[in-house]
């Protein structure tokens, strides 16, 4: 880090995805000086996350991003779930609560370009923190934390916030357990864009599509200017020891997912599609905060993108801690004195929600999973009849406020 680089700053965030750039945002925005540290030195264009539930767009609303995104986002106001052709429920979000569909990448660059404009600098890219040590104890407010970099500098600041990920090596550092929960299945997509495609101009409104189908779910999401497909491939094998995971040969190549979707479905996709298979995993951190550093977004809660509440959690993360932190440090002095009992470990109550609040994500995204996978025969038969009861009042009501996030 160059001697002119800040070495002191009131919040050190790691990690500069959505998550963290909205709490830095948040953050700026009532008077504060976060730095970020983000070790990508750009910003990823792989399809990732494309739903921004209706309290996640409240959040960039907040942070001045929203009105940039809206005319590069679809939103999803409804869906059908259908079976073997045949639709067995429709469901309407109510109000204001639609789920706008807009990529991941667009929202990360909304987010830099508004903190660039607050607080210019703030984003370190290509820097990477290796390790933070939290104060603890009578002398915590004293210590602040310190986070150590790559290169040998270190950044010193009043709290920390990771928000790097669901690999992050800080948690671990910090000997965080990170808990499986119930919930996982193997999953490819693709995105389909341009004519033909079958999605609706950006700006506009539609329904997404969820096919119950006997062989797993078939999802075709609306996405600007075209849909997302994604199709259920099954429970995740057991790896092989020293085995990193699932090697690219067990993944559908462009032909193969062409015919999962055309096969169950009917639906024949552009021989040019590139999908990318995922592992969708439920985890949770056993603890959110420690001293005075906390986590959030994908570091404290991994959420199955089956139902894609992932991201608007985190954001519902970044908005309790930038209240958390703006007024802990607004009663702190600037010389670094006490901000009253409690004060060195502010995070208890956050903490206490946001994880309660993951846990009931948890819970709704292994449902999600469970109603989308394979089934045949009696078990087919009584999953379409809960679908057909779940449309009606008032069933549907309560649905809908389960998938626009409503107590999250």
């Amino acid at each position: 880090m160059s001697e002119a680089a800040v070495t002191r700053c009131d919040v050190v965030i790691v990690g500069g995805g959505p998550v963290g750039l909205l709490l830095a945002v948040l953050l700026a925005q009532r008077g504060l000086e976060p730095v970020v540290l983000e070790r990508r030195t750009g910003i990823a264009t792989r399809p990732k996350a494309v739903g921004v539930h209706a309290p996640g767009w409240r959040a960039l609303e907040s942070a001045g991003v929203a009105e940039r995104l809206e005319p590069s986002s679809v939103a999803i106001v409804g869906g059908a779930v259908e079976c073997d052709g045949r639709v067995l429920g429709r469901m309407r979000f109510p109000g204001d609560a639609a789920v706008r569909s807009v990529p991941q990448h667009l929202v990360e660059a909304a987010l830099e370009a508004r903190l660039a404009e607050l607080r210019p600098g703030a984003l370190r890219r290509g820097v990477e923190a290796v390790g933070i040590e939290s104060g603890s104890g009578a002398d915590s407010a004293r210590a602040g934390v310190r986070a150590r970099l790559l290169d040998g500098a270190e950044l010193a600041a009043d709290y920390a916030v990771l928000a790097d990920g669901v690999r992050s090596r800080l948690r671990a550092e910090l000997g965080i357990a990170w808990r499986l929960r119930r919930g996982s299945a193997r999953y490819a997509m693709a995105d389909v864009t341009g004519p033909g495609a079958g999605g609706v101009a950006a700006g506009s409104a539609a329904d997404a599509r969820l096919c119950f189908e006997r062989d797993g779910v078939v999802e075709a999401l609306p996405i600007p200017d075209g849909l997302r497909w994604v199709t259920h491939l099954g429970r995740p094998g057991r790896r092989r020891p020293g085995s990193s995971g699932a090697s690219a040969s067990d993944w559908p190549d462009a032909p193969a997912f062409a015919g999962l979707v055309a096969d169950r479905v009917g639906v024949r996709l552009p021989g040019d599609v590139e999908p990318s298979g995922f592992v969708a995993r439920q985890r949770l951190a056993a603890r959110f905060a420690v001293g005075r550093l906390a986590l959030a977004g994908d570091a404290a809660h991994e959420i199955s993108p089956i139902g894609g509440q992932g991201m608007s959690l985190g954001f519902r993360d970044a908005e309790e801690l930038a209240e958390v932190l703006a007024g802990v440090l607004a009663a702190a002095s600037p010389s670094g004195g006490t901000a009253g009992a409690g004060a060195s470990a502010p995070f208890g109550a956050y903490a206490r929600r946001r994880r309660r609040a993951a846990s009931r994500a948890i819970r709704r995204a292994a449902f999600n999973m469970a109603m989308g996978g394979p089934a045949r025969g009696i078990r087919l038969a009584l999953r379409n009849l809960a679908v057909r009861l779940l449309a009606l009042p008032p069933a549907r009501a309560a649905l809908a406020r389960v998938f626009t996030m409503r107590g999250l």
